[in-house]
């Protein structure tokens, strides 16, 4: 913050002494609170148990997405046929991981590794994981935590991804390259999350390293029939819808509206995923 200047200097010492004792009173009492029990929530660095913002949680950090309406889909005219047609869609507010779900998350939730880069290390996203994997870590962390862990919505998803709902062709702008680890940056393996730039919301790696699972089921021409409001995919299907691309994508694979279907028993090295909640 920007200091105004004083025509009276012992006035501005007096203050500066002042702010300076107190900084140090507010220090030794919040050093000395349990917060064991409490969630922390980071805003520009800085904490703020009042202020929504970034949110330390035992899922990881997660951030808060304020709700709104935007355009869902293909709204470059660059994609396929699901991407169809582009129509207008609200959410509401939710909180969703910064970062994909780590290695060293899930050997603390789930006591193994199933990750075929396990090389990479404990901040590198979590693969070889289905869908019903997926759900199996997420239960676990609820019966731990105490909240309503989840997957995030194909909405809820392309919203975050979008920086908030923006005209973004990639998570975070246009330029694939310092936003994602995709085919062409990637050496074919994953890294570490957050070692690209983030996106408007401070999100890493929505576009590239691993392949997300969202909550929906799949289906082609679920757009033409989408609800406005928090739409919550089909009601039932063979498929789950994956999303953001892979390190083994080319650029129209790691596009924020590019989405992919699976069977929820399936796993390879590229499918991961990241949390959301809604409070």
């Amino acid at each position: 913050m920007r200091k105004r200047g004083s025509e009276m200097r012992k006035l501005g010492e007096a203050i500066c002494v002042l702010v300076m004792v107190m900084g140090f009173l507010w220090t030794t009492r919040t050093d000395g609170a349990d917060t064991s029990n409490t969630e922390s929530k980071t805003i520009h660095g800085s904490k703020n148990l009042v202020g929504k913002g970034e949110l330390d949680t035992p899922a990881g950090k997660m951030v808060f997405v304020k709700g709104g309406c935007y355009e869902m889909g293909n709204t470059f005219g660059d994609g396929y046929k699901d991407e169809k047609p582009v129509h207008k869609v609200c959410v509401s507010d939710f909180y969703i991981g910064k970062y994909e779900v780590t290695q060293g998350q899930w050997k603390k939730i789930m006591g193994s590794n199933p990750s075929n880069f396990s090389s990479c290390g404990d901040n590198c996203p979590v693969e070889n994981v289905s869908w019903n994997d997926a759900m199996e870590y997420i239960s676990k962390l609820n019966s731990k935590g105490g909240k309503n862990y989840r997957l995030p919505t194909e909405a809820e998803w392309e919203y975050a991804a979008r920086s908030g709902g923006k005209s973004e062709r990639y998570a975070g702008g246009n330029n694939v390259d310092n936003l994602a680890w995709y085919l062409s940056n990637s050496g074919h393996h994953t890294h570490a999350g957050g070692t690209k730039a983030p996106n408007g919301l401070g999100l890493y790696d929505m576009s590239g390293n691993v392949w997300e699972w969202t909550n929906d089921w799949y289906g082609e021409n679920y757009y033409a029939e989408s609800p406005r409001n928090n739409p919550p995919g089909p009601v039932s299907g063979e498929y789950r819808v994956l999303r953001g691309g892979s390190v083994l994508g080319d650029p129209q694979f790691v596009r924020a509206s590019e989405r992919l279907a699976s069977t929820p028993n399936h796993k390879n090295d590229y499918y991961g995923f990241r949390v959301a909640r809604r409070k």
